[in-house]
């Protein structure tokens, strides 16, 4: 059973945690890892997200015991087969909804498609840049909180 740690509402970790399954309880949040990866072509690596059969960016929760930083590192080795770890992931924003907090990374890293392994989470992979993306937006076939997500990225970039 994989679990998740559970944080109050200033991000500090309560040492309870929760299964997968479990639901949320009222006033404790879970930490929620998502990251922009973007190519010297300033294009973003985007998957097709199988539960929603929708784009989306890498993310996903970290397990217990995980920062968000090594949450997002699993994500990415699980998600893609890629190893980020040594590479110069930066944190630009975290946004507190009713029951989590969503860590925003941004990552500058040319990835060829050919050395992606997809899991079982993800269909297509590729690389987009904004006006291909503003697209996927207007044909609604981003994931909605991606979106927003994107937004804080565009924010974040000075765009």
């Amino acid at each position: 059973m994989e679990y998740r740690d559970l944080y109050d509402e200033n991000k500090n970790l309560t040492g309870e945690k929760i299964s997968i399954n479990d639901e949320i309880p009222k006033g404790k949040y879970i930490n929620t890892v998502v990251i922009f990866i973007e190519n010297n072509r300033g294009e973003l690596l985007l998957q097709i997200n199988k539960k929603y059969n929708l784009w989306s960016t890498t993310g996903g929760h970290p397990k217990s015991g995980e920062s968000s930083l090594d949450g997002i590192i699993t994500e990415v080795k699980e998600e893609l087969g890629i190893d980020i770890s040594n590479d110069k992931l930066i944190l630009f924003k975290t946004i507190k909804t009713e029951d989590d907090f969503v860590d925003l990374y941004y990552l500058k890293k040319d990835i060829d498609l050919m050395d992606i392994v997809r899991n079982e989470e993800v269909g297509e992979v590729g690389w987009f840049n904004d006006e291909e993306i503003l697209e996927m937006i207007s044909k609604k076939k981003l994931i909605p909180s991606h979106i927003s997500f994107y937004k804080e990225l565009l924010n974040y970039k000075g765009i």
